[in-house]
């Protein structure tokens, strides 16, 4: 018999070998326990005891998370919520959360596999669409890195980023390997405006223009900022309010996972079509999402590769998401 509590006591110690069958397994307990998701399995008309391999498995559209509470039903909703970031006048996702507790071990062990102890870094924050929003993941993610990593001089710039220029180049000129985290037109704006040489510092971008600049490749972004902070790479942080686990490229923009989460590919026009690698729309696995859905579909197109790893190349257009969307809202 499935146990929540012995699932998540193995989830770090989960492997490649094993993980299609703990995503298996949740799978089963999953459709038994969140209504929506099982709704949306009969509503695909999918037997779950036919579901035997990853490619099976039935994955929710990330849309649906506006508009139901993807959440077990074994307790009334629970107070800690995530939402996305959104447009104006656009619906947010909203992420229930029954263990916040879960989501900090995710995001530490995570950054510790590709980055190391969370202690050596100074942490810098530039994230100021973020910074308004109570209920962003990705502010608690970055206040729980300052707080294992204790620096005095962590924080995060709202608007001031001429006191960002001051403290990058005080830290540089003490060696101080630091994280500079940025969403995406704040660090192109930045750059702009205070270009300088980053030799102790991960420059590292987590995606967004939310209108405030035209749309870019991601090449196009980090030449730009390569140039401006005169690095050999810039990094980048994958993660939605959807997800409790994080991806990260450290190099051209191709990402990695922690070994409980793991993406898969489907075709643009018939979201039964899953695969294992190639290019196509992004399908995740996190099976830190123990308490919601597991088995997301995304609006990210990409390409993943053999070993895993995947890259994210665009998004969606309307009428592509309108043929993969088969929630019945």
């Amino acid at each position: 018999m499935f146990s929540i509590k012995d699932f998540k006591a193995q989830l770090f110690s989960v492997s490649s070998e094993t993980f299609e069958a703990k995503a298996i397994e949740l799978f089963h307990y999953q459709y038994h326990a969140v209504s929506v998701y099982r709704t949306f399995v009969d509503h695909l008309h999918i037997n779950p005891q036919e579901v035997k391999q990853l490619t099976d498995i039935p994955f929710l559209p990330v849309a649906s998370f506006k508009y139901h509470a993807v959440t077990d039903e074994t307790d009334p909703l629970p107070a800690c919520y995530f939402e996305s970031s959104t447009t104006t006048g656009l619906t947010p996702s909203r992420h229930y959360v029954r263990d916040p507790e879960l989501y900090r071990k995710s995001l530490v062990k995570g950054f510790q596999q590709f980055y190391g102890p969370l202690d050596q870094y100074a942490i810098l924050g530039l994230l100021p669409h973020y910074l308004e929003r109570p209920h962003s993941s990705l502010i608690f993610m970055v206040r729980e890195w300052m707080d294992l990593s204790q620096h005095p001089e962590n924080g995060f710039y709202l608007t001031d980023t001429e006191a960002l220029s001051h403290k990058l180049r005080d830290l540089e000129a003490r060696q101080q390997p630091t994280i500079l985290l940025g969403v995406t037109y704040a660090l192109l704006d930045f750059a702009a405006q205070y270009p300088m040489p980053l030799r102790h510092t991960i420059v590292m971008e987590t995606g967004g223009m939310k209108g405030r600049r035209r749309e870019m490749i991601r090449e196009e972004v980090h030449e730009m900022l390569q140039k401006a902070f005169q690095v050999d790479c810039i990094h980048a942080e994958y993660g939605m309010a959807e997800l409790l686990s994080q991806a990260y490229a450290r190099c051209k923009g191709r990402f990695a996972c922690p070994p409980w989460m793991r993406v898969l590919v489907r075709d643009s026009y018939d979201p039964m079509d899953v695969r294992l690698e190639g290019q196509g729309v992004l399908n995740i696995i996190d099976l830190a999402n123990v308490h919601s859905c597991a088995f997301l579909a995304t609006e990210d197109v990409g390409r993943v590769y053999a070993d895993g790893s995947f890259e994210v190349l665009g998004r969606l257009d309307a009428s592509e998401w309108r043929g993969c969307n088969l929630l019945v809202a």
